[in-house]
């Protein structure tokens, strides 16, 4: 059994996951699932006024605030294709992360942040999942100046806004759209952003891209299945039992564990953990992740990197590289054996089997495929 295997076993049941999915009832009735989409054009609000950049600036910081509609480019927004929400090359961002009401909003450098994060509703809401509040003028004031804030959602007309839909597509060719993914994880924990994941894919751009259409909406699916399972539908960022963390540290390995001996536990979509692997991520990716591990848990692009490298680079228990499997159409049952085939396959677990089968079910049928055949191990 391969040490990665035997981290993802001390994990034990998934069923632990699930207390975070008391969230999931609330964001479901939320969201509609249409994502935030401002083909290059206004931002139309209150009194029929826009979300104008004041001064045209786009220095960081520079507010955003409501303006009679005058065609400048201060009021030109455009969708990013990762949930962000763009003005003068820059995003619309929470001041300070805040998920507080009455948080300004600003431009600001796009970081990925979940305080750059934007959904738009049925209802006309434009709503930052990690607050849970609409994007809403201060003190209900149609007056220009009028800055822009979250608060939280209550319906009012100074929370609805007309936002021209883009013309469709996903960011870097992703089979997965936004609004497909938040059907998927309807719960998620906001470290783990689409926009985090669609900038990680060129990373091993075979990923998803490879085969026919039907493939590479297979493959996603099972890449996204798995991760599912490992954090408890994108709940957990990092590994819960604390008590481990300290049985992560190789010593016999040459480089040691120069960022501590407690620093290397899992972390990520696929729950990166020992030294060696932050070592191997690390160099694949040209991240020294050795030295800077909590780059998993602080940065997404770079968590989702490290959920990829192990999908596309790695077989652990099993044969293949769960990329391979799913190219290759070996099923996905074998993507389960490269991840936890020790633990889980030829009946060692079959409930666990059974909760990545069900969830790769459920991925394909969002997705608008078969799941095709061999889904066990």
């Amino acid at each position: 059994m391969d040490r990665f295997t035997r981290f993802l076993a001390r994990r034990g049941v998934q069923g632990r996951f699930m207390a975070a999915a008391v969230v999931a009832a609330l964001m479901a009735a939320l969201f509609a699932a249409v994502p935030a989409q401002a083909a290059d054009g206004q931002i139309t609000g209150l009194a029929g006024k826009c979300a104008d950049v004041a001064a045209a600036s786009n220095a960081n910081g520079t507010a955003v605030q409501l303006y009679d509609c005058n065609g400048t480019t201060a009021q030109r927004w455009s969708n990013g294709g990762d949930g962000t929400l763009r003005a003068l090359g820059k995003c619309l961002d929470v001041v300070d992360r805040s998920t507080a009401d009455g948080a300004a909003v600003q431009l600001w450098d796009c970081s990925g942040g979940a305080n750059q994060q934007w959904v738009v509703t049925a209802a006309h809401d434009i709503v930052n999942p990690a607050a849970n509040k609409c994007l809403d003028v201060r003190d209900n004031s149609s007056a220009n100046g009028s800055r822009l804030q979250i608060w939280t959602c209550t319906g009012a007309a100074n929370q609805k806004w007309n936002a021209p839909a883009g013309g469709g597509g996903t960011p870097s060719g992703f089979v997965v759209s936004e609004a497909q993914f938040n059907q998927m994880f309807p719960s998620r924990n906001s470290f783990y952003t689409y926009g985090g994941l669609t900038a990680a894919l060129s990373a091993y751009p075979g990923f998803a891209t490879t085969g026919s259409d039907t493939v590479k909406k297979q493959e996603a699916a099972a890449f996204l299945a798995n991760v599912n399972h490992e954090t408890g539908g994108l709940v957990y960022v990092v590994e819960q039992n604390t008590a481990n963390y300290s049985h992560y540290c190789d010593t016999s390995q040459p480089y040691g564990c120069p960022a501590g001996q407690s620093a290397y536990y899992g972390r990520g979509p696929i729950q990166l953990s020992w030294n060696f692997n932050y070592k191997a991520a690390g160099d694949s990716l040209g991240i020294d992740l050795l030295d800077n591990p909590n780059l998993v848990q602080t940065d997404p692009a770079i968590a989702w990197k490290t959920g990829l490298w192990y999908w596309n680079t790695q077989s652990g228990p099993g044969t293949m590289t769960p990329h391979n499997a799913m190219v290759n159409q070996a099923g996905f049952g074998q993507t389960i054996r490269s991840i936890n085939g020790s633990l889980e396959c030829d009946g060692r677990n079959p409930a666990q089997v059974q909760s990545r089968v069900n969830a790769y079910q459920s991925f394909t049928s969002i997705l608008g495929v078969t799941p095709g055949s061999n889904l066990y191990c």
